[in-house]
């Protein structure tokens, strides 16, 4: 484990749904945060020299056999833990304390009784906060040296907090926005009780990240390649400051792009940053091989298979490369070293690429790797680039390939871009590009009859989704102001020909997906 330039605070995961949640709420405060497994040594962790420590919650019960539990040495350590929900159990049965499952347990809103107005943790916080409650077990006797500076209803040991050795424990979730001052408690024990300096930045990183950039690079080349999101886009520009001409980057059209974005990149890329830009324009060669193929992961192979030939093609070209960068976030890093132990994957397929020729030996470049989504999006404009590109809703790596439902031809994936350009424009216009996750259109493999002027037509049918999401494993549908939609699907009719019924999806994730295919 390395030793960090900045105060850092360990996020020890028992395998939490909110782990990350805990860690950017960190962050938040600009303080760095990382998470590891339960199983961190304590030799690690001594390494990594961090100012605290916080245990996640969990779904296990304290109490069933081989439930997780931290090496115990991490107590004698001298450093400041904060233990949440499962965290606060284990840290209790830990120290001598008892966890018992009570007859009423507490899921929801619960009020927060403080106990002791000089509680270092309660610092500021309401005499009645609301809580968020997730829980069955909870503390039954207080482990030697702990007082309760808190409690609820049901819940006679919400807070725990022993000063002397500087454990703290609280049973709710102060990381969830349903808590109502879950910062404040959070902003006690990081600033407060660690004392951690909240010196992290995008201007701290981006100086940082190049002095690591340049010196594991030397005067190597290294391949980047592009798709228009913005987790390339933003690798690629702070890449491109570290070592300019050493980087080479390639852009592969493969005809499945929106509406101009193929120009887009280019303009940004080669034009604005000067930056070395080999265009692989394929767009014939995609849509030959997707000819007559409607099954959806048939399609998606296809795509994949031939953007490596064409993407091997470009590199093949650009001279001798020493390093594939990638746009791998920490999300990713975090999800390939879990707590239940699953292997670790370098190169993650759902976005990265992947099945290059083993032959071309790359040493990976990911320069991403210790960043959440909002922070690349806040390095992106620290970067300087352009806001409709940082702020870009996710678009899948196959493109419009899994949005043109049934057969990809060129002329319903041009009708397909008209269509999803009006709808992400009326989105634009109406001010809720940003209140949304994303948002897409879609063209189905079905016709309806239709009444445009005096003619009947017999045309094809869009669907239209839009949805809010925090991290995409779950989503909701987005609730439109009717005239928005109205007014979308009255100028798709009217000026995308070969449309004459639009819908709108109102499915969630689960039990749907947010794409269609």
């Amino acid at each position: 484990m390395q030793k960090f330039s900045h105060d850092t605070i360990v996020v020890l995961d028992f395998g939490a749904q909110y782990s990350q949640l805990i860690a950017r709420r960190v962050r938040e405060m600009n303080v760095y945060s990382q998470i590891v497994p339960y199983t961190t040594s304590v030799e690690e962790l001594e390494q990594m020299q961090p100012k605290g420590i916080i245990f996640s919650g969990g779904p296990a019960s304290v109490g069933t056999p081989n439930s997780p539990r931290p090496d115990e040495g991490i107590y004698s350590l001298g450093i400041p833990i904060l233990g949440i929900c499962y965290g606060l159990q284990v840290m209790s049965v830990q120290n001598g304390g008892s966890v018992q499952r009570p007859d009423k347990r507490e899921y929801g809103f619960a009020d927060l009784e403080v106990l002791d107005g000089d509680s270092l943790l309660l610092k500021g916080v309401s005499k009645r906060s609301k809580l968020w409650m997730s829980h069955g077990d909870s503390v039954s006797s207080l482990p030697p040296g702990f007082r309760h500076t808190g409690r609820t209803t049901n819940c006679e040991f919400t807070v725990l907090e022993n000063d002397a050795k500087r454990f703290y424990g609280v049973q709710f979730h102060p990381e969830v926005v349903h808590t109502s001052e879950g910062k404040a408690f959070l902003s006690n024990f990081v600033l407060g009780i660690c004392n951690a300096k909240p010196d992290w930045n995008m201007g701290s990183f981006v100086a940082t990240a190049i002095e690591d950039i340049r010196k594991k690079v030397g005067d190597r080349q290294v391949l980047c390649g592009l798709s228009g999101g913005v987790d390339s886009a933003v690798a690629a520009v702070l890449i491109h400051q570290a070592i300019g001409d050493q980087l080479v980057c390639v852009f592969v059209n493969n005809g499945l792009l929106r509406k101009g974005e193929a120009e887009k990149v280019l303009q940004v890329f080669r034009d604005n940053y000067k930056i070395r830009l080999q265009y692989a324009d394929a767009q014939d060669d995609f849509l030959s091989a997707l000819a007559g193929v409607t099954e959806p992961e048939a399609k998606r192979k296809i795509i994949g298979k031939v953007f490596i030939d064409t993407f091997y093609k470009a590199a093949r070209s650009a001279g001798e490369i020493s390093f594939l960068a990638q746009g791998t976030l920490y999300p990713d890093v975090i999800e390939s070293k879990s707590p239940s132990g699953g292997p670790s994957a370098t190169i993650k397929s759902h976005h990265n690429v992947g099945g290059l020729p083993e032959d071309l030996k790359w040493d990976l470049l990911e320069p991403l790797r210790e960043l959440f989504k909002d922070e690349v999006r806040e390095l992106g404009r620290e970067l300087g680039l352009p806001e409709d590109m940082v702020n870009r809703h996710p678009f899948p790596g196959p493109g419009l390939g899994v949005r043109c439902v049934g057969e990809v031809t060129k002329k319903r994936l041009d009708t397909l871009r008209d269509v999803d350009a009006i709808f992400i424009e009326e989105i634009r216009s109406a001010g809720l590009y940003d209140d949304i996750w994303q948002a897409l259109a879609c063209l189905l493999p079905v016709k309806s009859v239709g009444v445009q002027g005096d003619e009947r037509t017999y045309e094809e049918v869009c669907s239209l989704r839009a949805v809010t999401s925090e991290d995409a494993m779950t989503a909701d549908w987005y609730r439109f102001p009717p005239d928005v939609l109205q007014r979308a699907a009255s100028r798709i009719c009217n000026e995308v020909s070969g449309v004459n019924r639009v819908l709108y999806d109102i499915t969630s994730k689960p039990p749907g997906t947010i794409e269609w295919e």
